[in-house]
């Protein structure tokens, strides 16, 4: 089936009260175990690229590469455009076929934030494409920053509801406490702030940098209203696992497909895994 909005696919999430995996993809086997976990367990899916991803592998493959993989499945497939960072790069990503972005202007003033987000939104409106936006600053977990300075950047529920009723965007990443990359301990997510957030605002919402996050905590977002989540830091790890115990075994191993073989059925089980924590297994 032809590649779907994910406006779409999280207005189904809103109203069956579960969340939708966004999943990085920087290369052919990582979209092909995507396709392959979501197919096993019957969910819809969001394939996501960031800006290394589309740096790394080139905006024609990847978008080449999820609309072949879309148009072989029965499950309902997005492609998206995770912290896009300019107007410009925004629209080319629609060019060339991307059904969602991800307008990124956290990092601006909030008016400044709004008017970027509202821009985007009047171009991708016209043509079906759906907006993501962010208002907090989601940081790495490579960021040396205190706790202060971390509770400050976390989205204030106020601002959150000004955006929403300026911009109504499709969807909005907020920063509860998750980071991108590797935790060094166990995050702790602020679920009251979240809470809050969901009573201002009828938008779904993102949580980005969930990897490592605990399933238990991943649980209580979902039923506080996120339905989006990102995942990237798991699957590294997976694919990184698969590669190493091919070549640990067998150092001589010359062959690409022996290598990333198994590396794609780890990230697989992976996704499978995620997919039923989200609540989407079956919701095809």
């Amino acid at each position: 089936m032809p590649l779907v909005s994910v406006r779409e696919l999280l207005d189904k999430a809103e109203a069956g009260g579960y969340a939708v995996g966004a999943f990085n993809c920087n290369n052919m086997e990582i979209i092909q175990a995507i396709i392959e976990a979501a197919e096993m367990e019957k969910a819809p899916v969001i394939v996501q690229a960031s800006q290394g991803a589309i740096k790394y592998a080139g905006l024609e493959y990847i978008t080449a590469l999820t609309k072949v993989a879309a148009e072989h499945t029965f499950v309902p497939v997005a492609l998206h455009l995770d912290h896009g960072t300019s107007f410009e790069q925004a629209i080319k990503c629609i060019r060339y076929g991307f059904t969602s972005v991800m307008i990124d202007g956290s990092k601006l003033p909030l008016a400044e934030n709004i008017a970027l987000t509202k821009r985007v939104l009047e171009v991708a409106r016209a043509v079906g494409v759906s907006v993501e936006a962010e208002i907090g600053k989601i940081g790495g977990t490579e960021d040396d920053i205190s706790v202060d300075e971390w509770e400050a950047n976390l989205t204030d529920p106020a601002e959150a509801k000004e955006f929403a009723d300026a911009t109504g965007v499709d969807a909005l990443a907020i920063a509860i406490g998750t980071a991108h990359g590797q935790y060094k301990g166990t995050p702790k997510l602020d679920f009251e702030r979240l809470k809050k957030i969901k009573e201002l605002i009828n938008i779904p919402i993102v949580l980005h940098g969930s990897s490592g996050v605990p399933d238990e905590a991943i649980r209580k977002a979902i039923q506080l209203g996120v339905r989006k989540v990102n995942i990237d830091t798991n699957l590294r790890e997976a694919f990184v696992a698969g590669v190493r115990e091919v070549l640990e075994k067998d150092p001589k191993q010359i062959d690409p497909r022996k290598i990333l073989g198994p590396a794609r059925e780890r990230m697989r089980d992976v996704i499978r895994e995620k997919i039923r924590l989200f609540g989407s297994a079956g919701k095809a």
